[in-house]
């Protein structure tokens, strides 16, 4: 960890995003940066974090956050909590789309299929896209109740809709299987669960998705920019006003 200056009474709104030193995450990081916030840029790699703080310039601050390591997350706590007080936006961005075993998008889409998927594979996606989120949540939220407008954004994607899926003919059904796309499905889960249960100390808690986004995740098969795919991610950090509980994408509201 690194400090700049001592934070701990800014009125700047603080931010953390998980995930940020390349990608979507830094992207979503530089665009909050502009708007005003205090980011921190969460990187399991403390050096990857600083290249991309530095990168980003004032207002960024590199942390390292291993979503799946505890001693990691509650190390971030604290030092947020000493060099800040408070948090005003946690963004759980930090995901895997594959465990590393496979080396196309082919090969990784048939061996997501239920029928074949590996027990060992599914147990390390959720570990990083679904339980890494949770405990994140749970170490911040001490910190977002500190904040007057506290939210949470988890970066979700439409692959992970139950409804879409169901519809023969939403255009990627077949890619629908028991790896990621599960993972996501878990994820929206676990969003509405927190909406429901800090409803009313009036934290908001939402899912969004960037769409066909190119990032490493896809191995850079995504149709759009991480600037274009930030857009929505940024309108659903931002928005203080909107009710909780909400999943929304490119084009709008998406059906859980």
């Amino acid at each position: 960890m690194e400090s700049k200056i001592k934070l701990s009474s800014t009125t700047q709104p603080v931010a953390l995003v998980t995930g940020a030193n390349k990608g979507l995450g830094q992207q979503l990081a530089k665009e909050l940066v502009s708007n005003g916030y205090l980011v921190l840029i969460g990187s399991r790699i403390f050096e990857n974090g600083k290249k991309a703080a530095d990168e980003i310039g004032d207002g960024a601050f590199p942390i390292q956050l291993d979503v799946t390591d505890t001693q990691s997350i509650t190390a971030a706590a604290k030092y947020i909590t000493s060099e800040f007080g408070k948090l005003d936006l946690l963004v759980n961005n930090a995901a895997i789309g594959q465990s590393g075993r496979y080396s196309t998008v082919p090969e990784i889409l048939e061996a997501g299929k239920a029928s074949v998927a590996s027990l060992d594979e599914i147990r390390i996606l959720f570990e990083t896209n679904v339980l890494g989120v949770l405990a994140v949540t749970q170490a911040m939220l001490p910190l977002i109740r500190l904040s007057s407008s506290g939210r949470i954004l988890n970066v979700s994607s439409a692959a992970g809709s139950l409804t879409l899926n169901s519809d023969p003919n939403f255009p990627y059904r077949p890619y629908f299987g028991a790896t990621y796309p599960a993972t996501k499905t878990a994820l929206n889960a676990i969003t509405l669960a927190l909406a429901i249960e800090l409803e009313e100390s009036g934290i908001k808690v939402r899912a969004a998705s960037p769409g066909f986004t190119a990032t490493a995740i896809n191995d850079f098969q995504g149709t759009d920019t991480v600037e274009v795919g930030a857009r929505a991610l940024v309108l659903a950090a931002l928005d203080t006003e909107s009710p909780t509980g909400s999943f929304t994408g490119p084009d709008g509201a998406l059906p859980w």
